[in-house]
Parts: structure tokens; C-alpha cells; sequence
């Protein structure tokens, strides 16, 4: 009698606002709005010194890690792999965002030790792996809070698979910014790096991400326009079909974000660049109904940019897990990826 769940579902209902029409004005409004809502972390005008940390060579790839400054006092260690045999003199790059886990190891083929994964790959795939074996020239970020970026007092004793996502965004709330304003930022930075690299085709730089990761690659690409292809996996939803559905992680949460878009909406601020969903039809993080609502509009904010060519999604037998049975051949026909020898 005393819950407050008739009061919560109204406040949807009165808060969400109903838009059929999307025009640029409306991009460029709902983005200045979600730029304000994840947190200013500053310009782009810090050295990134970039600094190689470790090396290994392999028979098709070679994987090497490196460090890179995003912000005074904060630097983010990235895997970036490269292909061997390529007729190509530039390649496309594309950032390859891990989700909730143990961090940038698990895309690359990692155990949380460092040392490699003969075994079952998780729901994360090796997906890096997949990709510079298609012919991209990889980087894999460390979002903070997980991994070897966890909070210091976070680190002893506990599970690989413990984060520090709850002590990052409640303090960053306190400042006005927000967890997903910080991955998202240091995203770009990684970019930055990118495109000091002769070897990239700068034109053709993409971004996919899991789960969390796949909210950072979402956002990413609808704040840095140099991603040029984007593919979420494991994320694509309604707020009120998922995070909203249940106990989410805090760096899910975005101040105020319904007062003018709902998930879809954002993630069609995309438009008119490619994009690619993929989902597992037993995902119960992400519900299949709810990437089907969330697919439709994200498609009609597609066709009033003339764009609907470029949206295109799988439903995979599976769950919460990168699929990219056909993802990773879409992003290498979109960035037009040349045959390999």
C-alpha cells in the first residue's frame, strides 16, 4: 500500500517526453544537454606521452601494451594490436570497450594474472582478437574502475572481477561529473592517440563495445564524430526495460537524461554514421522485447536523416555476451576493409 511504485511510474510518464520528430536541431540540442548531464572533464590539451609498457609477438598479430596521460594524474594503460601481412599502408582502428569483468585484459585473450587464456573466453569473446585478425589495428582501453585501474584499496584480496564503480561514480556525482562522463572522455583521448599514428587510416576509425562498454562506445560515438562505425553489444535497450528494471551498476546512471531523451534517443544521435546492434535473444540484462522497441526508433530517427541503409542489428542464440558472427564482417565492410594476403 506504502510502496512508491505508482509514484515512480508516473514520474516516468510525466517526465519522458513523446518526440516523433528528429531533426539536426534536435541532435545538437539533446547533445549539448547530454554533455552537460555526463560532467565537463576539460579540454583535450595535456600531453599524452605515450609510453610502451610490454610486447609480445604472435603468429598473425602482435599485441603490445601501452600507457597513455587523459587527464593530470590519471593515465589508462591501452592493448593495442596490429595485424601482420596487410597490403594496406593505412588500416582502420577500432577501440575495443570491454564491459563489467576484469577489464581490458579479458578482450585481448588475458587471464586477470597477464598470463594468456588457453580456455573459455567469457562473455567478452577475445573479441580484440577477433578484429585485428580481420584486419583492424586494435586498442583495447582499461576503463577506469576496473582491472589494474581499480581504487587502491580495492585491490588486495578481492575477486579480479571486483570494480570500483560504485566509489568512482557516487564521489564524481559530488563534483557535478559522472563515471560515464570520465570513460567516455578518456575514450576520446584514446582517439586522440589514434590519430598521431601514420599507420591508421584516420577516416576510418571504429568503436565496439559490451554491455557497460557498449554505453561507453554508444556515447562515444555520438560525442566524438571521428568514429565513424559504431557496434553495441549486450546494451542496446529502453532505460525502463533495463536499468531501470533493476539493480544496475551506479555508472549506468546519467543526471537527469529522461527530461530529454530516453536510451533509444540517445543512442540515435548517431545518425546519419553507421551502426550496428547486436543482442543475445536470452540476454536478462537487456531484454529482447525492450532492443526491439529500442531498435524501432533508433531506425525512425535513421530514416528522418536518410540514413536508414546504415542501422542494422542481429539477434543472436545466446546471452549476455558479444556474438560478432556478423558484427565484426559489418565493420569491416563498412570501414571498407581490404582484402588480407
Amino acid at each position: 500500500m506504502w510502496a512508491p511504485n505508482q509514484f515512480m511510474d508516473s514520474l516516468y510518464k510525466k517526465t519522458l517526453k513523446d518526440n516523433n520528430v528528429y531533426t539536426e536541431d534536435w541532435k545538437q540540442n539533446v547533445i549539448v544537454k547530454l554533455r552537460e548531464s555526463l560532467g565537463d572533464f576539460g579540454e583535450n590539451d595535456i600531453s599524452l606521452e605515450p609510453n610502451v609498457i610490454e610486447e609480445k609477438d604472435f603468429e598473425d598479430y602482435s599485441r603490445l601494451r601501452i600507457e597513455i596521460t587523459t587527464l593530470d594524474q590519471l593515465k589508462m594503460p591501452v592493448y593495442v594490436l596490429k595485424p601482420k601481412g596487410s597490403n594496406q599502408k593505412k588500416l582502420p582502428a577500432v577501440l575495443a570497450i570491454h564491459g563489467h569483468g576484469y577489464g581490458s585484459k579479458e578482450v585481448v585473450g588475458l587471464l586477470p594474472d597477464g598470463t594468456e587464456n588457453e580456455g573459455n573466453p567469457g562473455i567478452h569473446k577475445n573479441f580484440a582478437v577477433e578484429l585485428v585478425r580481420k584486419g583492424f589495428i586494435v586498442f583495447a582501453p582499461e576503463l577506469i574502475g576496473f582491472g589494474d585501474r581499480k581504487m587502491s584499496e580495492d585491490h588486495p584480496g578481492v575477486s579480479p572481477n571486483d570494480n570500483s564503480c560504485y566509489t568512482l561514480a557516487s564521489h564524481l556525482l559530488l563534483y557535478g561529473k559522472t563515471l560515464p562522463g570520465l570513460r567516455i572522455y578518456e575514450c576520446s583521448r584514446v582517439i586522440d592517440f589514434i590519430m598521431t599514428m601514420e599507420e591508421i587510416d584516420q577516416g576510418k576509425i571504429g568503436c565496439m563495445g559490451l554491455s557497460g562498454g557498449g554505453l561507453v562506445a554508444a556515447y562515444t560515438s555520438v560525442l566524438d564524430d571521428r568514429v565513424k562505425a559504431t557496434v553495441i553489444s549486450g546494451y542496446t535497450n529502453t532505460f525502463k526495460g533495463s536499468i531501470m528494471d533493476r539493480r544496475h551498476c551506479l555508472d549506468n546512471y546519467i543526471p537527469g537524461v529522461l527530461q530529454y531523451a530516453e536510451m533509444p534517443e540517445l543512442i540515435g544521435l548517431s545518425a546519419p554514421r553507421p551502426l550496428f546492434i547486436e543482442s543475445g535473444i536470452s540476454d536478462h540484462l537487456f531484454p529482447k522485447n525492450e532492443v526491439e522497441i529500442a531498435i524501432k526508433r533508433i531506425t525512425e530517427i535513421y530514416k528522418q536523416f536518410h540514413a536508414e541503409n546504415l542501422i542494422d542489428h542481429h539477434f543472436f542464440q545466446g546471452g549476455h555476451e558479444i556474438n560478432g558472427e556478423k558484427s565484426y564482417d559489418w565493420l569491416a565492410n563498412v570501414l571498407q576493409l581490404a582484402e588480407r594476403r
